[in-house]
C-alpha cells in the first residue's frame, strides 16, 4: 500500500504543476504512466486521472475566494456586482466545451487519448504560443482587466476552450491562447483561464466518479484522496509562480518546452513503445 500512496504522491505532484502551466497535464500523465503505474483497474486509473484535478481546482478557489465571492460582506455593492458579472463571463465561456465535453467525452477518450495525439498537440501548440508571441512583441493588450472583458470576448475564448477537449492540448494553454489572440494582457489571461476550470473541472470530475459508480475500496480512497491533497498544494505553489512569472515574461519558455517534449514522447514510444 505505501508503494501505491507514493506513487499517487508523484501523480499528484505532476498534475499539481502541469494542470495550471500551459503545458498539457494528460500529455504528462501519459507519459509518467508509463514509468508509474497504478496497481488499480483500468477503470479506476481512467476516473483518478480526471478526478486528481478536484485538488488542483481547490488551490484556484482558495487563492481567489475573496475575488470570486459575490457575498462577502467586505464588498460593497459596487463590487459584489462586479464579482456575479465575472461568474456570468465564466458561465458563458464554459457554454461551448461543456455542451461538447459532455457530447462527446467517450469518443474523444476513445480515439484521441494516445501518445501520438498528445505529442502533435505538444508540438502544435508550443510552435503556436511562440509564433503568437512573437507576433504580439511590443503591442498593448486592450483587455487589462475583467470590466473590459465583454461576453462577445468571454464567449471567443470558450469556443478557444473547445480546443482542449483533444488531449495533448491544454485547457490553460488553449484559453490562454485564446485569450491573448483576443487581445488580453497575458495576466488576465491567466487568471480567466483558472476561473473557467473551476467548473469545467467539477462537472469533468462528476462525470467520471458517476461512470466509474462511487463504489471503491479502501485502498482506492486512499491513492484518489492522497493524489488530491497533494495536487492541491503543489497547485497553490504553480500558480503563484506562473502569476509572478507572466508578469515580466511571456510564454515563449513554455512553447519551447512543448516542442521538446513532444519530440521525446514521440521518440520514447517510437524506441520503446
Amino acid at each position: 500500500m505505501l508503494i501505491e500512496l507514493l506513487k499517487a504522491v508523484f501523480l499528484g505532484i505532476v498534475e499539481g504543476i502541469t494542470e495550471w502551466l500551459p503545458i498539457s497535464s494528460t500529455g504528462h500523465m501519459i507519459l509518467v504512466e508509463e514509468f508509474i503505474q497504478l496497481n488499480a483497474s483500468e477503470a479506476f486509473k481512467e476516473m483518478f486521472f480526471v478526478v486528481i484535478q478536484l485538488g488542483a481546482i481547490m488551490a484556484v478557489v482558495l487563492l481567489y475566494f475573496h475575488k470570486l465571492n459575490p457575498f462577502s460582506p467586505k464588498k460593497s455593492k459596487h463590487q459584489k456586482l462586479e464579482t456575479m458579472q465575472i461568474w456570468f463571463k465564466v458561465i458563458v465561456g464554459i457554454i461551448p466545451a461543456g455542451i461538447l465535453g459532455t457530447l462527446f467525452d467517450d469518443w474523444l477518450d476513445e480515439h484521441f487519448y494516445n501518445y501520438q495525439t498528445v505529442a502533435i498537440m505538444l508540438i502544435i501548440y508550443g510552435v503556436l504560443f511562440i509564433i503568437i508571441e512573437n507576433r504580439n512583441k511590443g503591442k498593448s493588450s486592450k483587455i487589462t482587466s475583467f470590466k473590459e472583458l465583454s461576453y462577445k470576448t468571454a464567449f471567443g475564448i470558450g469556443m478557444f476552450q473547445v480546443l482542449s477537449l483533444i488531449p495533448g492540448t491544454s485547457r490553460s494553454g488553449a484559453t490562454i491562447l485564446g485569450a491573448i489572440l483576443l487581445g488580453s494582457s497575458r495576466y488576465i489571461a491567466a487568471e480567466y483561464s483558472f476561473f473557467l476550470s473551476i467548473p469545467v473541472m467539477f462537472g469533468a470530475s462528476a462525470i467520471k466518479l458517476l461512470k466509474f459508480g462511487l463504489s471503491f475500496t479502501g485502498m482506492e480512497v486512499a491513492i484518489l484522496l492522497t493524489g488530491m491533497i497533494v495536487a492541491f498544494i503543489v497547485s497553490v505553489i504553480a500558480i503563484r509562480l506562473l502569476l509572478v512569472y507572466i508578469k515580466n515574461n511571456d510564454f515563449k519558455a513554455f512553447g519551447w518546452y512543448r516542442i521538446i517534449l513532444g519530440i521525446l514522447v514521440i521518440g520514447y514510444f517510437v524506441l520503446f513503445g
